[in-house]
């Protein structure tokens, strides 16, 4: 019950507020959500993840595990993904909306607090987390940006459009400049802190104008779907992590950061690229919003069976 309080009151409650105050003001000013969009790609994610990779320190063994994991963990996912994506005869949009609902998890505002709190704050497992929100950005700014697009565009455009992307550049950069040594100007260290402290609100306050732009309530089809991808993404991710990590034979600690860290719900990404992209904006919306709530129950499960 402590662990259950606690996610409820230390994420899922402030991260519910600031979707509010989206919805509440998209209602009263009609925001443009689109240049919400913008700024979350363009600026304010780029320097939350330069400013975590630039600043910890990781073994090049810590990271090719967790590396090795992740792929592994990927593919089962998508093979399972692509099962249900093919028996439901989803097309189009919808396909890439599913995907990324599932595969687009929320590493870094909600994964980075329970890593903290299943463990006490320990600076190996939050590395493992960092390595795992790496990857969990970088992705969907390659093939989230395909996906949604490759069923109404050229491999030309999206190959520009994915190109066009900072957080590509920015990754390799700060793993450079930290491997290299090379010291970060004061006033551009304040600039990118800055910038990176305002990700997260920014990020849950895109998803609340989206929700707020919503014309009604959960279709019945549109919930199955919701209810589907949710279920994929808080019940099969652990599990397919889970046994990755025994296939792999990986120490306990990493074992259940990494299971952990396949726990939380989907990402704020997903919502990002359908309204950028114009692509199934309320099936993205409800799938975070959905995920975010139950996960209250199947984080505190995950967090719970690993302790005992």
């Amino acid at each position: 019950m402590d662990i259950f309080m606690h996610i409820l009151w230390n994420n899922v409650l402030p991260l519910s507020v600031i979707i509010g105050l989206g919805m509440l003001l998209h209602r009263i000013f009609s925001l443009d959500i689109k240049t919400l969009s913008k700024l979350n790609f363009y600026l304010f994610s780029p320097a939350i993840m330069f400013e975590l990779l630039y600043g910890t320190a990781i073994s090049a063994k810590l990271f090719g595990q967790v590396l090795l994991f992740f792929v592994l963990f990927m593919l089962l996912q998508y093979a399972l993904l692509e099962a249900v994506v093919r028996a439901r005869r989803y097309e189009g949009g919808m396909r890439a909306a599913m995907r990324n609902s599932v595969l687009f998890y929320n590493s870094a505002n909600y994964g980075i607090p329970i890593n903290q709190l299943a463990f006490s704050g320990n600076p190996y497992t939050l590395s493992v987390q960092i390595i795992i929100m790496m990857m969990q950005s970088l992705i969907p700014n390659t093939y989230g940006i395909y996906s949604v697009n490759a069923h109404k565009a050229d491999w030309r455009k999206i190959r520009r459009v994915i190109a066009s992307m900072p957080v590509i550049y920015v990754i390799p950069l700060a793993l450079l400049m930290r491997g290299l040594h090379v010291p970060l100007p004061e006033f551009a260290a304040i600039s990118v802190g800055y910038l990176s402290d305002a990700f997260i609100g920014m990020a849950l306050f895109t998803l609340g104008v989206q929700l707020g732009d919503m014309k009604g309530f959960l279709t019945r089809k549109l919930a199955l779907d919701v209810g589907i991808a949710t279920a994929l993404r808080l019940i099969a991710g652990p599990l397919l992590a889970w046994g990755v990590v025994l296939m792999l034979g990986l120490d306990s600690l990493m074992a259940a950061a990494l299971i952990v860290s396949s726990a939380v719900p989907t990402s704020l990404s997903s919502v990002l690229l359908a309204v950028e992209f114009d692509n199934e904006k309320d099936f993205a919306s409800q799938s975070v919003l959905v995920s975010t709530a139950l996960s209250i129950v199947t984080v505190t499960v995950v967090i719970y069976l690993l302790r005992g």
